[in-house]
């Protein structure tokens, strides 16, 4: 059993990071002003029709002033130098390269700490539309609220993100890839953690020898059966695991003279059930100012009993149902830095190359803290980027506009430490080298996009169309349907909701 902890630990990588952040405004600007405008430069190559239209669009995101409402209102910012049948147009018919646009976001990633792996978050947020009875391929969403949770008509987006330690909230948005109906949920997860590791190889973020990527996930997510699709690949699994989950130890050595078949599960392993859990592999306890007493523990070598339900219903009947081990790791806190008692505790299922000693244990549970850090994105786009406020009809340029506010926040990011401070006189004053919200850095960025220039070509002067034909008539567009998760036959419902 191992012993060693030293709470001081992620404090230590947030001073590192908070001290390099002065150096770097001060020296390193020019740098970042190149940096930031090579950036918008690719991005416009990313788009195929109505390039410079959707780089306009852009922008008007960026410097518009307060939270975006819908895309006609950004059509009378300046930015944006084109009539306002452009903005609509440019989303129905535009083109975006995804795969370009994923690894392009991927090459401006901050890069991680040495000796620390890439961490990433991928997390679903839903763009509800329970009024939009003629969008298509739409889904029952969840929607949380005060009131409790609703399942609304929407489109559920599934966003990948970088994360990283210190005090900011900052992340980096790499891809928001949108559920289709009927398409599974971890087979999505799947490919996007393999599109990742392709364009981190691609693009030298991660090189052989360094440690494997870290991806955390929520508890609704099925661990084991993501762990089971990447076996092989270099890459990490943590995720959340609910507390009614039951686990297994490896059956050990088979007795002398013993018949039948072999077991495939040892010692049960309730996570609810003390009585059921054996002496921990790594013991780690310290004290926290936000958390008072912590205590972490890890069992190595647990695996789940899987049977022929679900996702395993079609697995080959001549051969077993796989065993996936991986490391339970338990964290119990003393209090909650919001004042909640009793805090519950936290229970995490890593799987990776390596198995899990003390110092990796040390690391993923404070790693899992940082995952909250894309909560605080989600809802930042969504407020003040217009991530839900499109109300478009169709699918694909809802998806294009989705693009569109992802590569606007990696330009704030980029921005982060060129822009002045525009902050009104009720807002906080920032510390020395802190960074600023990215909500202060989209203040100020009108005046820095005034010195970044633009891709983008001039609009061609043109003639208004004579309209619509004397005597024509609109025709009513048919009601879309809406797939429900729970029809067995996978069969879209003709009802709206």
């Amino acid at each position: 059993m191992a012993v060693a902890f030293s709470m001081a630990w992620q404090q230590a990588a947030v001073k590192d990071r908070g001290e390099a952040a002065a150096p770097e405004r001060a020296g390193a600007g020019a740098a970042r002003m190149a940096g930031l405008v090579a950036f918008r430069r690719e991005l416009h190559g990313c788009f195929g029709r109505r390039a410079d239209a959707l780089s306009e669009l852009t922008d008007a995101i960026l410097c518009a002033e307060g939270p975006v409402r819908s895309p006609a209102e950004l059509s009378v910012e300046p930015e944006f130098r084109r009539g306002h049948g452009s903005v609509y147009d440019a989303l129905a018919g535009g083109r975006i390269d995804a795969a370009r646009l994923r690894r392009l976001q991927v090459a401006a990633m901050a890069p991680a700490a040495a000796g620390d792996p890439l961490m990433f978050g991928i997390d679903v947020t839903p763009l509800a539309r329970p009024d939009a009875v003629f969008a298509d391929e739409m889904v029952m969403v969840q929607v949380r609220g005060a009131g409790g949770d609703r399942y609304l008509p929407g489109w559920p987006l599934s966003v990948l993100a970088g994360v990283h330690w210190g005090s900011s909230s900052w992340v980096d948005a790499i891809e928001a890839r949108r559920l289709r109906p009927g398409e599974d949920h971890a087979d999505a997860t799947v490919q996007q953690i393999t599109d990742l590791l392709g364009d981190l190889a691609a693009t030298g973020k991660w090189r052989a020898g360094d440690p494997p990527p870290l991806v955390m996930l929520d508890a609704g997510y099925p661990a084991t059966d993501i762990c089971h699709a990447l076996a092989g690949q270099p890459v990490q699994v943590l995720a959340r695991l609910r507390s009614d989950r039951v686990f297994y130890a490896d059956p050990g050595p088979r007795a002398p003279g013993q018949r039948g078949a072999p077991r495939r599960h040892g010692q049960r392993f309730a996570l609810t059930d003390e009585g059921t859990h054996h002496a921990p592999d790594v013991e780690l306890a310290g004290e926290s100012a936000r958390y008072g007493k912590v205590r972490v523990r890890a069992w190595n070598g647990l695996h789940q009993a899987l049977d022929r339900s679900g996702r395993w219903q079609d697995y080959p009947r001549d051969k077993q149902l796989p065993v996936v081990k991986g490391t339970v790791i338990q964290v119990t806190v003393e209090r909650l830095p919001d004042g909640r008692k009793p805090p519950r505790d936290l229970w995490l299922w890593h799987c990776g190359p390596a198995e899990a000693d003390a110092d990796l244990v040390d690391l993923l549970w404070k790693a899992y803290l940082r995952r909250f850090d894309q909560e605080h994105f989600h809802r930042f786009a969504k407020v003040y980027l217009g991530l839900d406020a499109a109300r478009l009809t169709s699918a694909e340029a809802t998806g294009q506009w989705t693009a569109l506010v992802l590569a606007a926040y990696t330009q704030l990011r980029l921005a982060s430490v060129l822009i002045d401070d525009l902050r009104r006189p009720w807002h906080k004053k920032p510390g020395p080298g802190q960074i600023l919200s990215p909500y202060r850095v989209r203040l100020g960025f009108r005046r820095l996009r005034a010195h970044l220039g633009t891709p983008a070509r001039t609009a061609k002067s043109t003639r208004p169309g004579r309209g619509r034909p004397r005597g024509s008539k609109n025709r009513p567009r048919a009601r879309q349907p809406i797939y429900r998760k729970n029809d067995n036959a996978r069969k879209l419902d003709s009802k709206v909701a």
